[in-house]
């Protein structure tokens, strides 16, 4: 478990709620996929559970066997939509991990060979461009 308890008003829980905009590319009753504002690589995606969870040391398990699915899911589709040689995927626990908004989070990040990920600068991406980003990303999905 963690030292903190889940604050509802961090920027995920706020997206969840509407109270947010974001660029959607995927949703269930349990999962909401939306692309990163502040992406590494075209095609950077966010995965979060839709209930209350710091991170992955505090989360249900149940929640992770719902999430984990779409993680894979949308892994598969990143990859196809920008043509990468491969994924990463990065999930961070706490602070001293480099957990910055404490709900817990997936990021699915296309890579190419040779390229490096680019720094998580604090520079928004232009919503135009993450728009179509994640119409690549839901073609991919059949949606």
């Amino acid at each position: 478990m963690s030292d903190a308890s889940y604050d509802s008003n961090n920027i995920f829980g706020k997206i969840l709620r509407g109270e947010i905009p974001c660029h959607r590319v995927y949703e269930d009753d349990d999962t909401l996929a939306f692309m990163d504002v502040m992406p590494q690589a075209p095609g950077h995606v966010l995965v979060v559970p839709k209930a209350p969870s710091r991170n992955l040391l505090d989360a249900d398990p149940t929640v992770l066997s719902k999430l984990m699915p779409v993680v894979q899911k949308l892994a598969r589709a990143a990859k196809d939509a920008f043509e990468a040689d491969g994924i990463t995927i990065i999930q961070l626990n706490e602070p001293a991990a480099g957990q910055t908004v404490f709900h817990l989070h997936f990021h699915i990040i296309p890579r190419h060979e040779g390229q490096p990920l680019k720094a998580h600068s604090g520079k928004m991406e232009d919503g135009e461009i993450l728009a179509t980003n994640a119409e690549k990303i839901i073609g991919e999905l059949g949606n």
